[in-house]
């Protein structure tokens, strides 16, 4: 192949990459400048959540493997054990699997009795108790399905999603199943949720470092990259004179 026929070749290949990659490059440097010009605590929550305190065990507490076949069939297979106070109650919190899916199961850590299943005002005091700053409940919802666009995907269902206003400004979500806080989400993790997707390129679960629209736009920079020192080596004045 003729020389100047291959530098109008690189320069077209060149060209037409540059412009399929040039907007997702963009998206890239647009979430890069994001992620590193925000507080993560922030964007998670952390700056609004009350830090955990130690468990005092009183007299009178059960030993938990003591109650599990009360509550589980025999030869369930036990993943976790765990004691943990739910507002002024101890509960120890089991989790099994059933039917290859994970449970979970709460019991009084005094009386071995199995909780009952966790009101809307139950789930609105925990959220506030989790909440380190004094704030109003604007709304209250109970969730029993997601997609995988959900800001509260991956997690326990059902669950209340409990929206407080200013100066929170967040949205609390409290797990029915484990009676406890699972998550924060504002409007800075919603931002920075949407910019990860597009920054991974995984727009299902955003998580999936592995899939193939990253690993073929990777392979189409590598060539934009060698087209372009190519087409330096191929038109440079500087080195064809030393040749």
């Amino acid at each position: 192949m003729k020389k100047r026929k291959l530098v109008r070749n690189t320069r077209k290949w060149h060209r037409y990459l540059g412009l399929l990659l040039g907007v997702q490059f963009f998206l890239w440097t647009i979430g890069g400048l994001y992620f590193s010009w925000t507080n993560i605590d922030e964007i998670r929550g952390d700056n609004l959540k009350k830090e955990k305190t130690p468990i005092t065990i009183p007299k009178g507490i059960i030993a938990p493997y003591s109650q599990l076949y009360n509550h589980i069939p025999n030869h369930t297979p036990v993943l976790d054990v765990r004691l943990k106070k739910v507002l002024d109650t101890l509960y120890y919190e089991v989790t099994y699997t059933q039917g290859h899916q994970k449970q979970y199961l709460l019991f009084n850590a005094i009386t071995g009795k199995k909780a009952k299943k966790m009101s809307e005002n139950k789930a609105a005091l925990i959220a506030k108790e989790k909440l380190s700053i004094a704030s109003e409940i604007t709304n209250i919802e109970r969730i029993t399905t997601t997609n995988k666009h959900h800001e509260y995907r991956g997690r326990p269902l059902p669950a209340y999603a409990i929206r407080f206003d200013k100066p929170a400004n967040t949205t609390i979500y409290v797990s029915e199943p484990r009676f406890q806080v699972e998550t924060f989400r504002n409007n800075q993790w919603r931002i920075f949720d949407f910019l990860w997707m597009l920054h991974t390129m995984d727009y299902q679960e955003r998580n999936n470092m592995n899939n193939w629209v990253l690993r073929i736009f990777s392979i189409f920079g590598l060539f934009t990259i060698m087209s372009g020192f190519l087409l330096y080596i191929l038109t440079s004045k500087t080195l064809n004179k030393k040749k």
